[in-house]
């Protein structure tokens, strides 16, 4: 069973809210779920992004892969670190790293040197 944290809609019909979940990646969006980490709410200035760092920590330790949108939430809200290979897309770049040659790329040595 892979597992995700990833956001699941709740509010009414055009005032999105997010509830941030724990769930089976084969679950609908808005279906089954095995926990419930958080909220985030978009509607209101500043974003409200309130997590249990806890539990965050407890499930990605444990396995769980955050969506690229739960990602960014984790590391706005302190949780993780965004240079983590895990929590990237295979082609992103991250500021201020080395440009790397396509060999380098291609086994991810860049992504290395870059975090140490």
């Amino acid at each position: 069973m892979s597992v995700r944290i990833r956001l699941r809609r709740v509010g009414a019909k055009k005032q999105p809210s997010y509830r941030v979940v724990v769930a089976d990646s084969r679950a609908p969006r808005d279906g089954r779920f095995i926990d419930v980490i958080g909220f985030y709410n978009p509607r209101t200035k500043p974003t409200t992004i309130t997590i249990n760092e806890e539990k965050a920590r407890k499930w990605l330790s444990q396995g769980a892969l955050p969506t690229e949108s739960v990602a960014s939430l984790l590391y706005r809200a302190g949780i993780v670190d965004m240079r983590s290979a895990r929590y990237r897309k295979e082609g992103d770049v991250m500021p201020g790293a080395a440009a790397a040659t396509p060999e380098e790329a291609a086994t991810g040595e860049a992504a290395l040197a870059a975090e140490s």
